[in-house]
């Protein structure tokens, strides 16, 4: 499974999304990441910063989705797929080293996943209504947030 251009950029600007995985138990287990970067046309990578129970999941049960979610389109992409953990070497460096959130907080591993499905998370309003962009949607929750005020880039941009 190919990533297109248009997950690439969804990844790269909300770069935040939840990861599902199995304990040892058979339950389900879900935890927000704030690292999720494109390392290929294939693999995602994140850090593990503060989630032993993820990477002890996959440690055990390499199967993984990642669901991103753009908040104001309220469109997105569930990602399916195998995951890797690393303790050093490219990918490690990739995330660790030379990102934002290596440089801020220490970084215990690096899960790289290898997509091997990809569907898109679409809510009813476009499912039904096909007269509706997606600049309606964004103002509707913007302005739901309270933040209709603001720009479109600040808000994008976290400032």
């Amino acid at each position: 499974m190919r990533l297109t251009d248009e997950m690439k950029e969804m990844v790269e600007r909300l770069r935040l999304c939840y990861v599902a995985t199995v304990t040892s138990d058979g339950k389900p287990n879900l935890s927000p990441k704030g690292s999720l970067k494109v390392w290929d046309d294939e693999t995602v990578v994140f850090a593990d910063i503060a989630s032993p129970g993820t990477v002890r999941n996959l440690r055990s049960n390499p199967f993984i989705e990642i669901n991103l979610v753009d908040p104001f389109l309220r469109r997105g992409f569930r990602f399916k797929g195998r995951a890797e953990v690393y303790g050093s070497g490219p990918e490690f460096d990739f995330v660790a080293l030379w990102s934002r959130e290596g440089r801020q907080y220490p970084v215990n591993a690096v899960v790289k996943v290898t997509i091997e499905q990809a569907l898109p998370v679409l809510p009813p309003v476009y499912m039904f209504n096909d007269k509706v962009s997606e600049e309606e949607v964004r103002a509707i929750w913007l302005k739901r947030y309270g933040v209709a005020a603001r720009s479109a880039p600040e808000i994008d941009q976290g400032m």
